[in-house]
C-alpha cells in the first residue's frame, strides 16, 4: 500500500501536467483561430485583386487593339509613299540620266553602267505597268542610245589599245621554246589591265542587259587584224634584218638563238648554205677540181634569198601558234563560252589563209622548180615541211574546237609539200639518169662534173631531213604499211633512194667519160668522180646511211677507183714497151753491133722519148684534185717508168750504138721522174 504522503506528491505532479496540457491546448486552439482568419483575409484580397485584373483587361484589350490597327495603318501609308515616290523615280529616270548617256561612258563606265541599270529598271517598270506611257518611248530610246554608246565604247578601246606584237617580243616568245635552261615566260599584254577590265564589263553588260553579239563581230574583226600584222611585221623583220646583218635575232636573249635546227627548229635551217659551205671545204681539201665544181656556188646570193625566206616562214608558223594560243586566253575571258570557239575561228582565218596561202605558194614554186631541173629551189619545201610536221600537235591543240574546214588546211598543205617533195626527188633521180650534157660542158682536165658536184650536194643536204624525206618517199608508197610507217621503214626509203641516185650518176658518168677520146683521160675523169663521190660520202656520213641498204657501197667505189688508175697506168704502155725487155735486141758483150741492132737500139731510145715528152706535155694539163691520189698516182707511175727506163738504160746507156749518144740518150733516170712529177699539175 502506497504511503499517503507519497500519493498525496504523484497528484500534484499529474495536476501540474495536466495543468501544462490544458495550458498547451489552449495555445494551439488560439493558433488555429488566428490562421483561419488570416487565411479568410487572404481569400479576401486574392478575390479583390482577381476582379481589378479583369476589369483592367477588359479596359486594356481594346485599347491595344485600337493602337495596332493604328500602327498598321500607319505602315500602310509608309508603304503606299515608297511606293508612290518610287513610281513617280521611274518618270524622272530619263531626264535624270539623259546627261549622263549623251556624254558617253568613256572614262566613268561605272557610273554610266549605273546609269543604264536604272533605265533599264524604268524600261521595265513601264512595260509591266504602263506599256501605252510615253514614259515607256523615252526611257527605251535613251537606252537604245546609251546601248549605242557602250558598242562604240568597246569599238573604241579595243581600237585604240590592241597594238601589233613587236617581232622582237614574238621572237623572244618562240625562243623561249628552244632554250635548255629554265626561263620566265615572255609576257604578252595585249590590252592594258585597266583597258581589259572595261572592255569586259561592256561585253558581258552587252551580252547580259543589251542581247547583242555584234560586239563579237568587232571584237574578232580589230583582234585578227592585230595578228595577221603581227605575223607579217615579223617576216618584214626578216627581210630586213637578212639584208643588214643576215641574222636577224632578238636582243633579249642574243646569246639564245642557234644556227642548226634542233627538235623545234624555228632557227636558221641553213639548207642550201650549209651543203655549200661542206662543198668548199672538199675544194679546200683537193676533192674538187677547178672546172668541176657545183653550179649552185655562183648562185649563193639566191639561196640566201632562199633561206631568208624559209626562215621567215618558219618563225611565221611558231609565231602563229604561239599568238593564236595568247588571243584564245585573250578570248576567253571577253566573249562569252559558247561564242567562244565560234569568234576564234573567225579571228584566226586571216593570218590562218595568210600561212596557207604562202605555203602553197611555196609548193607552186617548188613544182615550177622541178620543170627547170632547179631542185636547189625545191630544198626550201624540207625544213618547211618537217617544222609543219613537228608543229602539227600544237597546231591540233590550238585549232580544237573550230570548224573542219580549219583544221584541215595545215594537213592539206603538209599532203601537199610531201607530195610535190617526193616528185622532186623522183625527179632529180631521173634528171642524174638522163642528163643529156656530153660533149659541151665536158671538164677538159678530167675533174669532176657539174652533175657529180650537184648530185652529192643534193644528197647532202638530204642528211638534215632524213626524217621528213624518207617519209615523202613512204607517202607516195601503196602497200599498206606505209600509211603508218615507222622511222626505220623511212631510213630504209631514203637509202635505197640515195643508192639509186648514186647508181644512176654513176651510169650517167660511164656515158659521159666515153666523149673522151683519149682513154686514160676517160679514166682520169672516172677516178676523180669515183674518188669525190666517195670522200664526199664519208665526210658527210652519207656512207652510213649507204650502208643501211647496201653494206659493201664503199669497197665498191675503192676497187672502181683502183680500176681506174689500172686503166690509166696502162696509158704509159706504149712509152715503156719501146725499152721494155721482151721487145730489145740481144747482143753479145764485146761484139761490135750490126747496123740494124744500132738502129733498134736508136728507134727504141727515140720511141721513149718521144713517147715521154708527148705524155708529159697532154697529162700535166690534167687534174687530179685530191693530193693523196695524186700522189700516189704519180709515184706508182714514177716507180714503174724509172724501174724499166733505168734497166734500159744500165743496158745500152754505155753501148756505142751512135756517133751522138746525146741525141738519144736524153734523159737521166732522175730528170724522169721529175718530169713524171709534175703531171697533173698546170701550174708547173
Amino acid at each position: 500500500m502506497i504511503p499517503p504522503q507519497e500519493a498525496s506528491a504523484r497528484r500534484r505532479e499529474i495536476e501540474d501536467k495536466l495543468k501544462q496540457e490544458e495550458e498547451t491546448l489552449s495555445f494551439i486552439r488560439d493558433s488555429l483561430e488566428k490562421s483561419d482568419q488570416l487565411t479568410k483575409n487572404m481569400v479576401s484580397i486574392l478575390s479583390s485583386f482577381e476582379s481589378r485584373l479583369m476589369k483592367l483587361e477588359n479596359s486594356i484589350i481594346p485599347v491595344h487593339k485600337q493602337t495596332e490597327n493604328l500602327q498598321r495603318l500607319q505602315e500602310n501609308v509608309e508603304k503606299t509613299l515608297s511606293c508612290l515616290d518610287h513610281v513617280i523615280s521611274y518618270y524622272h529616270v530619263a531626264s535624270d540620266t539623259e546627261k549622263i548617256i549623251r556624254e558617253g561612258p568613256t572614262g566613268r563606265l561605272e557610273e554610266y553602267l549605273g546609269s543604264m541599270a536604272k533605265i533599264q529598271k524604268a524600261v521595265e517598270y513601264f512595260q509591266d505597268n504602263s506599256p501605252d506611257s510615253p514614259e515607256l518611248n523615252k526611257v527605251k530610246l535613251l537606252f537604245e542610245r546609251g546601248k549605242e554608246s557602250l558598242e562604240s565604247e568597246f569599238r573604241s578601246l579595243m581600237t585604240r589599245h590592241s597594238k601589233v606584237v613587236s617581232p622582237v617580243l614574238i621572237l623572244d616568245l618562240i625562243s623561249g621554246e628552244d632554250d635548255l635552261e629554265v626561263q620566265e615566260e615572255v609576257p604578252l599584254e595585249h590590252l592594258p589591265e585597266s583597258v581589259l577590265q572595261d572592255v569586259i564589263r561592256i561585253s558581258r553588260w552587252l551580252v547580259e542587259y543589251g542581247r547583242n553579239q555584234d560586239f563579237m563581230n568587232v571584237y574578232y574583226q580589230i583582234r585578227s587584224s592585230q595578228l595577221d600584222r603581227s605575223i607579217k611585221g615579223l617576216k618584214e623583220h626578216f627581210r630586213k634584218s637578212s639584208s643588214s646583218s643576215g641574222v636577224p635575232y632578238s636582243p633579249a636573249v642574243p646569246n639564245k638563238r642557234k644556227d642548226t635546227p634542233t627538235k623545234k627548229p624555228v632557227k636558221r635551217p641553213g639548207t642550201i648554205r650549209k651543203a655549200q659551205n661542206l662543198l668548199k671545204q672538199y675544194s679546200q681539201h683537193g676533192l674538187d677540181g677547178k672546172k668541176g665544181g657545183s653550179n649552185l656556188i655562183p648562185l649563193e646570193g639566191r639561196d640566201d634569198m632562199l633561206d631568208v625566206e624559209t626562215d621567215a616562214y618558219i618563225h611565221c608558223v611558231s609565231a602563229f601558234v604561239k599568238l593564236a594560243q595568247s588571243e584564245y586566253q585573250l578570248l576567253t575571258d571577253v566573249i562569252p563560252e559558247h561564242h567562244q570557239k565560234k569568234t576564234f575561228d573567225s579571228l584566226i582565218q586571216d593570218a590562218l589563209d595568210g600561212l596557207m596561202l604562202e605555203g602553197e605558194n611555196i609548193v607552186a614554186a617548188a613544182r615550177k622548180a622541178i620543170i627547170r631541173h632547179d631542185f636547189s629551189a625545191v630544198l626550201t619545201v624540207f625544213p618547211i615541211l618537217r617544222h609543219l610536221k613537228q608543229t602539227k600537235p600544237e597546231f591540233d591543240q590550238v585549232l580544237q574546237g573550230t570548224a573542219a574546214s580549219t583544221k584541215n588546211k595545215l594537213p592539206s598543205l603538209i599532203t601537199s609539200m610531201e607530195t610535190v617533195g617526193a616528185k622532186a626527188l623522183e625527179d632529180f633521180a631521173d634528171n642524174i639518169k638522163n642528163d643529156p650534157d656530153k660533149e659541151y660542158n665536158m671538164p677538159k682536165d678530167g675533174t669532176v662534173h657539174e652533175l657529180t658536184s650537184n648530185a652529192i650536194l643534193f644528197l647532202q643536204q638530204l642528211l638534215d631531213f632524213q626524217e621528213t624525206a624518207g617519209a615523202m618517199l613512204a607517202s607516195q608508197e601503196t602497200s599498206s604499211s606505209a600509211t603508218s610507217y615507222s622511222s626505220e621503214f623511212s631510213k630504209r626509203l631514203l637509202s635505197t633512194y640515195i643508192c639509186k641516185v648514186l647508181g644512176n650518176l654513176q651510169l650517167n658518168l660511164l656515158s659521159k667519160s666515153k666523149v673522151y677520146e683519149d682513154p686514160a683521160l676517160s679514166a682520169i675523169f672516172l677516178h676523180n668522180s669515183y674518188n669525190y663521190i666517195l670522200k664526199a660520202l664519208e665526210k658527210s656520213e652519207l656512207i652510213q646511211l649507204v650502208a643501211v641498204t647496201q653494206k659493201t657501197a664503199e669497197r665498191s667505189y675503192r676497187e672502181h677507183i683502183e680500176q681506174q688508175i689500172q686503166t690509166y697506168q696502162r696509158s704509159w704502155l706504149k712509152v715503156t714497151d719501146y725499152i721494155a725487155e721482151k721487145n730489145l735486141p740481144v747482143f753479145q758483150p764485146g761484139v761490135k753491133l750490126r747496123d740494124k741492132e744500132r738502129q733498134v737500139i736508136k728507134e727504141r731510145f727515140k720511141g721513149f722519148n718521144d713517147g715521154l715528152e708527148e705524155l708529159c706535155k697532154i697529162q700535166k694539163a690534167w687534174a687530179i684534185p685530191d693530193t693523196e691520189q695524186r700522189d700516189k698516182i704519180r709515184q706508182a707511175q714514177k716507180n714503174i717508168v724509172k724501174e724499166t727506163y733505168g734497166a734500159f738504160l744500165h743496158r745500152y746507156g754505155s753501148v756505142p750504138f751512135t756517133k751522138n749518144p746525146e741525141k738519144y740518150i736524153k734523159y737521166r733516170v732522175e730528170q724522169v721522174g721529175d718530169m713524171i712529177d709534175r703531171l697533173f699539175d698546170t701550174s708547173a
